[in-house]
């Protein structure tokens, strides 16, 4: 029986007692563990306290992978500080807005951080080492509990300032005690994590609270290594890894190599994914690759911590879906699926999914007005409007139906786009695509775009774009409907991406629509 936790702090400082010299942190061979993990961060809590910041505010961590972020999180939660984790490769301007938003009262730099910052103390990396050097002993009398903020996670939004989304205490035991306990996961004893997911995209707690909830190791992929593919390889088929968490673009990635298969990493056993869809294509590829290895497919918006639901995807799943199913739902936050007037649909009917219970958040940090709009009281718990579609089925199972913000009327038809992208990445030219609705001034959808990215050689084989358009479209008249194929081809050489490295749909929706 997996022990429940009652306190993220008090499990870490146990496990420093009872397994002092096993590994918490491996980066590329650099080894950190439970017992160093307990000395720097009682050495940098206690600095924290020194410095008589305004009780339980906001403390922005800036950096990658490093060992040192963990630890400084570790402290900021023993001093009873929320942390908010920005990425070291985020765009200038979204710091500068993280910064006007989150008004932090601290700035702990692990990275260099780029911006001039007059009127909030900064502790940089080489501070933060010497204060790991001082091993001054901490006693834990304010650490963050029940509805303090544990962390505040920014949304990567496109348009506007972007919301940050406060998790409480309570929130992430919720999600930590499902996780570890929950069958669809399975995680293993002291299990052996993959950190590649950035601490800035929540995906990153499915890795690092159940491994410190279990006292297993995180092996951390830096950006540096995600980004050289040749060294990604290398590096991945050396990890002592059971349990793969990323995003499926992610694992995409990694089954370029044909090496990334069961024979080379015997001990992988475990793949989570969150964060975007898990295509049957993609899913397919892994069992081929890892016949014998768990596949679970999770959902849920960061506001509702991390997930909300999860499934070990079958066989037969693989063979007769079209889109796979997106779990069971948790059992302590009930989850619905709702029409337009706010009322609850039968199983099999379609609508927005809402959750309630104790993994919602308490809304947007500094920001009434779109916490207003997104979260709400159902049946007397605290709820949120996910704006994803969604059916139940009577089995309990969720199945997702694209996004409310991207499902468009076209033609008298109502149509998904992220469908209209799947059909379109069916096509032997294509690597990737996206379809994009461009509206006419009484904001009716006057055509469908596609962006397409093609595969390499492609572009040699044909004069004219006239002609490659053609070709796709040849490709797929038996698999798409007419009047879901769009009516104009964009060929680039790559298509933006969002902070989290999903396609950025929004961006292109607004670049179109100008």
């Amino acid at each position: 029986m997996v022990q429940m936790i009652h306190d993220m702090i008090k499990t870490i400082e146990h496990f420093a007692e009872t397994q002092a010299d096993f590994p918490v942190y491996d980066i590329l061979g650099e080894v950190h563990t439970y017992g160093q993990l307990k000395v720097d961060s009682d050495s940098l809590a206690a600095h924290i306290d020194s410095l008589g910041l305004v009780e339980k505010s906001p403390v922005l961590v800036f950096g990658g992978q490093e060992y040192e972020i963990l630890a400084t999180f570790v402290a900021l939660t023993k001093s009873g500080h929320a942390y908010i984790p920005v990425d070291q490769h985020s765009a200038l301007d979204r710091i500068q807005a993280i910064m006007t938003v989150a008004q932090p009262s601290l700035i702990i730099s692990i990275g260099e951080f780029p911006l001039e910052v007059d009127n909030v103390p900064i502790l940089d990396v080489s501070q933060v080492s010497a204060i790991f050097e001082e091993k001054t002993p901490y006693e834990v009398t304010h650490s963050v509990k029940g509805d303090d903020n544990y962390y505040i996670i920014f949304t990567s939004g496109t348009t506007g300032l972007p919301k940050g989304v406060q998790i409480s205490h309570d929130n992430l035991l919720s999600f930590t005690n499902w996780m570890i306990s929950d069958d669809e996961f399975s995680v293993p004893e002291r299990p052996q994590m993959l950190a590649q997911p950035p601490y800035s995209f929540d995906l990153s707690v499915m890795y690092w609270a159940p491994t410190l909830a279990m006292g297993g190791t995180l092996f951390a992929l830096p950006k540096t290594v995600v980004n050289d593919f040749k060294k990604l390889f290398a590096t991945i088929n050396e990890l002592p890894i059971q349990v793969w968490t990323s995003t499926p673009s992610f694992a995409d990635m990694a089954l370029l190599s044909n090496d990334f298969n069961s024979e080379t990493l015997p001990q992988l056993t475990h793949f989570y994914f969150d964060g975007e869809e898990l295509t049957v294509k993609t899913a397919q590829k892994l069992r081929q690759r890892f016949p014998k290895a768990r596949i679970v497919n999770a959902y849920g918006p960061t506001e509702a911590t991390v997930a909300l639901s999860a499934v070990a995807i079958t066989d037969e799943m693989l063979e007769t879906c079209k889109r796979l199913p997106i779990g069971y739902t948790k059992d302590d936050s009930p989850t619905y699926v709702i029409d337009e007037e706010g009322h609850k649909l039968p199983n099999g009917e379609q609508g927005e999914i809402i959750i309630a219970g104790p993994a919602v958040s308490k809304g947007y940090l500094n920001n009434p007005e779109k916490t207003a709009e997104a979260f709400f009281q159902f049946e007397g718990l605290p709820a949120y409007h996910t704006g994803d579609l969604g059916s139940m089925t009577d089995e309990g199972l969720l199945l997702y139906g694209g996004r409310m913000d991207f499902q468009i009327k076209f033609n008298g038809y109502r149509i998904e786009l992220e469908d209209v992208s799947q059909n379109l990445n069916k096509s032997q030219y294509v690597k990737s695509a996206v379809a994009v609705p461009r509206y006419n001034k009484d904001h009716k959808v006057q055509n469908l775009l596609a962006y397409i990215v093609l595969k390499e050689g492609v572009r040699d084989d044909f004069e004219r774009d006239l002609d490659l358009t053609k070709a796709i479209k040849e490709d797929l008249k038996d698999i798409m409907m007419d009047y879901m194929m769009p009516s104009k081809f964009i060929y680039r050489e790559d298509l933006p991406l969002t902070p989290n490295g999903k396609i950025d749909i929004k961006g292109l929706m607004s670049e179109v629509n100008k």
